[in-house]
């Protein structure tokens, strides 16, 4: 048996939904996570400061007896945002930052933005407060293949966007390449990237061969296998711009299992497990910390969690359920395709 403690992880990327699924699935992140990033995209959308404070009570209120965990919320920013708004929503310490999704990108993107210029004095504001920009980096051009739209992206929209605002601080979410890997690697300031569990496991052949796989499609949709290889190299490297963003999203079985089935993986059962994998696959025990634990919460101006997790690599396969059950139907638990030997003790 071997044993591995590091401080207790954050989650930079978490989707709670809301009412009976956020109930279902919110104890299986605070088991293991301090604190997460909440993603804004309900219906209605969390706009205003108003909205965040209402979703936070919620998601408190949902918490188990006894777990400790402390929601970080964002602002999901649409072309009608208030600038004033958001800087007392940050100056309260009540909003961490601001999710910028283009319209159409990924579920509940309809209220998003069309136009960069449009929401610019927000933008503006933010660069000014030091206010973070959460963004997912893909074009919605149907032009464009969807398994391109984050390069185009970086090129036609984030790159100059940055050169405009170079003081604005960005975060690349869930990014799935290695464009983005090498484009936020060369960053000299203001710019770093969550990577999720998933990108890190699969790559597009686990939607799509030998049959549909709607429990792991996503968006961004995993691309072919050298960019997984990019992402893996760039979680284990060390570096601080990089760190843990799950996008655990759960959807319930039907709304994946139809004609046109929701993008989302939940993984927050069985996250840290699979980063373990990870990392000792990739002979970088030793730099999981940094990537689950500590480079996010410096890239947030966080302190580290002073608490801390002990992951034991048992001799057998550890097993999850396949299924978690909600108040509003089942949910799939991410399925990592190999055995994993690593668990939380």
């Amino acid at each position: 048996m071997v044993e591995l403690t590091i401080p207790r992880p954050d989650d930079w990327h978490l989707h709670l939904r809301d009412g009976a699924m956020m109930e279902g699935v919110l104890p299986h992140t605070a088991r293991d996570f301090a604190r997460a990033i909440i993603m804004p995209n309900l219906v209605p959308p969390v706009v205003t400061s108003a909205d965040a404070q209402a979703y936070r009570d919620r998601i408190l209120a949902a918490l188990p007896d006894g777990m400790r965990f402390t929601p970080l919320m964002t602002l999901y920013l649409t072309e009608g945002t208030d600038p004033e708004d958001v800087a007392a929503a940050h100056s309260s310490g009540l909003v961490t930052a601001v999710k910028l999704y283009p319209a159409g990108a990924t579920t509940n993107s309809h209220s998003g933005v069309r136009s960069l210029d449009v929401v610019m004095p927000v933008l503006e504001k933010m660069a000014a407060i030091g206010m973070p920009l959460l963004i997912h980096g893909e074009v919605t051009d149907p032009a464009v293949d969807i398994f391109d739209r984050e390069a185009v992206f970086i090129d036609t929209v984030l790159d100059p966007l940055r050169k405009r605002l170079p003081e604005l601080r960005i975060t690349l979410e869930h990014v799935t390449t290695s464009n983005g890997v090498d484009y936020v690697s060369d960053a000299q300031a203001n710019l770093a990237a969550s990577i999720t569990t998933h990108h890190l496991m699969i790559n597009r052949n686990a939607i799509l061969v030998g049959g549909i796989k709607p429990h792991y499609y996503c968006l961004p949709v995993a691309k072919r296998e050298s960019h997984r290889l990019a992402l893996r190299k760039a979680a284990t490297s060390g570096d601080a711009r990089f760190f843990l963003g799950t996008d655990s999203a759960p959807h319930v079985d039907p709304l994946k299992e139809c004609g046109c089935g929701c993008a989302g993986i939940f993984t927050a059962i069985n996250t840290l497990s699979c980063l373990a994998h990870v990392f000792e696959e990739e002979g970088a025990l030793d730099r999981l910390a940094a990537f689950a634990s500590l480079n996010g919460p410096t890239w947030y101006g966080l302190a580290p969690n002073s608490e801390t997790v002990t992951l034991v690599k048992r001799a057998e396969p550890v097993s999850w359920p396949a299924k978690i059950f909600t108040g509003d139907g089942p949910v799939t638990v991410f399925d990592p395709l190999l055995p994993i030997h690593w668990e939380v003790a």
